[in-house]
C-alpha cells in the first residue's frame, strides 16, 4: 500500500540546489484530542455529518465483510477515511492493513519535566495522546539542575512495529528503567519487557536491528567497563516467556557512554558514533552476519555531523541531517560518501529525526515542527528559458502539538481505533 502523505502544509521551494522555502497555509494542526474528530488531508471544504450506521451495514453491499476487506484494502487510506463512517472504521480496525503515523515523545512547554507521548495521525491530520505507560519510581526526568543548557535523554526505539523505551535516568542521575517499557499500537496498551542485562543503562547508542531492539555501551549507577564495553538485543514481539535478551559481541573498549547516541542499522551492519553531533568522535560498526565490530569508513564518520536514521524503504539507506547547512544528506556504501537528497532552510537545528513508509521526518525549530521529506518520490525536472534543471525533493511540515515540544520521533503502523 503507498505511504500517505503525513501533513497538509506542502512548503514552495525554487528549482535550485540551495532551495530555501517559506511555508504557505500557516493554519495550525489540532492540538492533542484523546477523541476522534474528523479532519481531511488536503482539503479544505466542510465536511457534512453522517447518520451513524446500523451495526448490520456491510462494507459493499452483497459482499461479506471478510471478502469486502480484501476489496477495499488496495485503496488509498485517505480515500477510505473519506467516504464514508464503515470504511472509517475499517481503516483503524486491527484486521486491516496499517498505514504509517508518526509517534513522538513530548516535553511540556511550560513544565519542562513533563513528558508525554503521542501519535500523529496523517489521514485524519491530528495529535492523539497515548496511554499513559507504567513508569517506575522514581520515574525519568528531561531536565535536571545540572544540565541548565541540555536535555537529559530518554532513549526510545521503533522496533518490530513496537515504540520501546529503553533507557533514562532519574532526577538523581541514576538509569530510570530497569525494563524497557514497550507499547504496541495494535493494543493500544503498555507492558514492561525483561531486564535488561548487567545493569540498568543510560547514556547508551540504542536502536533497532533487523526487527530487534539493540543497545550498546553506556553507564549505570556508575561507571563500569564490562556495562560499557557490553550490547545486546531483544525482540519486542517475541512472548514474554521467550523474548530474553541476546548478548551481542563486546565492544572494544568503552568509550560509547559519553552520548546517547543513535545505532543505525543499513545492510546487515549496526553503525554508531560516540558523540552526536559536529564535534571530534569515533564511530564503530557490528557485523551482525559475522558477529563482530569493525572501525567506520573514514567518510560515514567525517559525515556523520547530524541526527541520523535509516529507511527500509528506500533500499536500507542511511540518511542523516547536517544541522548546519540545512541537507538531508544520503550515505553512499560503495563511494564512501555523503550525497544531498535536499537541501532547505527549514532543516538546519534539526535536532532529531526518523524515516519511513518513504518519508524522512526531522525535528526541526527546537521541536516545535516536523518537516517530512519525500524521499521516494524522484524530483521532476522543469524547465526554465531552454535550460533544464532538477526540482528540489517535496517537503511538508507537521507543527507539534500546542504547547509542546517534540523531544523524539519515530514511525510505526497507526494505533488501532475501535469508537471509529
Amino acid at each position: 500500500m503507498a505511504a500517505p502523505a503525513l501533513a497538509k502544509r506542502p512548503c514552495d521551494h525554487p528549482s535550485s540546489s540551495s532551495a530555501s522555502s517559506s511555508c504557505r497555509d500557516p493554519k495550525r494542526h489540532r492540538p492533542i484530542t484523546p477523541s476522534p474528530v474528523p479532519s481531511m488531508m488536503e482539503q479544505h471544504e466542510e465536511v457534512t455529518a453522517e447518520p451513524a450506521p446500523s451495526p448490520s451495514q456491510p462494507l459493499l453491499p452483497g459482499l461479506p465483510d471478510h471478502l469486502a476487506q480484501l476489496c477495499l484494502a488496495p485503496l488509498p487510506p485517505r480515500l477510505l477515511h473519506a467516504v464514508c463512517r464503515p470504511w472509517r472504521r475499517l481503516l483503524y480496525a486491527p484486521s486491516f492493513p496499517p498505514f504509517p503515523a508518526l509517534y513522538a515523545l513530548l516535553e511540556d512547554a511550560t513544565a519542562a519535566h513533563a513528558a508525554s507521548f503521542a501519535a500523529y495521525d496523517p489521514i485524519a491530520s491530528r495529535w492523539d495522546a497515548l496511554p499513559p505507560p507504567p513508569m517506575p519510581s522514581p520515574p525519568p526526568t528531561l531536565r535536571h539542575p545540572s544540565f541548565l543548557s541540555r536535555r537529559l535523554p530518554l532513549q526510545c526505539v521503533a522496533a518490530a512495529g513496537r515504540l520501546v523505551l529503553v533507557a533514562a535516568s532519574t532526577h538523581s542521575l541514576r538509569p530510570a528503567l530497569p525494563r524497557p517499557l514497550v507499547f504496541d499500537p495494535a493494543g493500544p496498551r503498555w507492558h514492561l519487557g525483561p531486564r535488561v542485562p548487567l545493569a540498568p543503562r543510560r547514556w547508551c547508542a540504542a536502536g533497532a536491528a533487523r526487527g530487534r531492539v539493540f543497545v550498546a555501551g553506556g553507564v549505570g549507577a556508575g561507571y563500569d567497563l564490562a556495562v560499557a564495553r557490553s550490547g545486546a538485543s531483544w525482540d519486542p514481539a517475541a512472548a514474554p516467556s521467550s523474548g530474553a535478551w541476546e548478548a551481542a559481541p563486546p565492544l572494544r573498549d568503552g568509550r560509547f557512554s559519553r552520548d546517547a547516541a543513535e545505532a543505525v542499522c543499513s545492510r546487515g551492519k549496526v553503525c554508531m558514533v560516540s558523540l552526536r553531533g559536529r564535534g571530534a568522535k569515533e564511530g564503530a560498526i557490528l557485523d551482525l552476519d559475522g558477529e563482530r565490530w569493525e572501525d567506520m569508513p573514514p567518510g560515514m564518520l567525517a559525515g556523520w555531523n547530524g541526527p541520523a536514521a535509516a529507511s527500509p524503504d528506500a533500499g536500507d539507506a542511511i540518511f542523516l541531517v547536517d544541522e548546519e547547512h540545512g541537507a538531508l544528506n544520503a550515505y553512499d556504501w560503495e563511494t564512501d560518501r555523503w550525497r544531498t537528497a535536499a537541501e532547505a532552510e527549514p532543516l538546519k537545528g534539526a535536532s532529531e529525526m526518523a524515516a519511513g513508509g518513504g518519508r524522512v521526518c526531522v525535528v526541526a525549530d527546537s521541536g516545535k515542527k516536523v518537516v517530512v521529506v519525500d524521499v521516494m518520490t524522484p524530483p521532476k525536472p522543469t524547465s526554465r528559458k531552454g535550460s533544464t534543471s532538477t526540482a528540489a525533493a517535496r517537503m511538508w511540515e507537521v507543527e507539534a502539538p500546542e504547547g509542546r515540544r517534540i523531544v523524539s520521533l519515530h514511525v510505526l503502523p497507526r494505533m488501532t481505533r475501535p469508537d471509529q
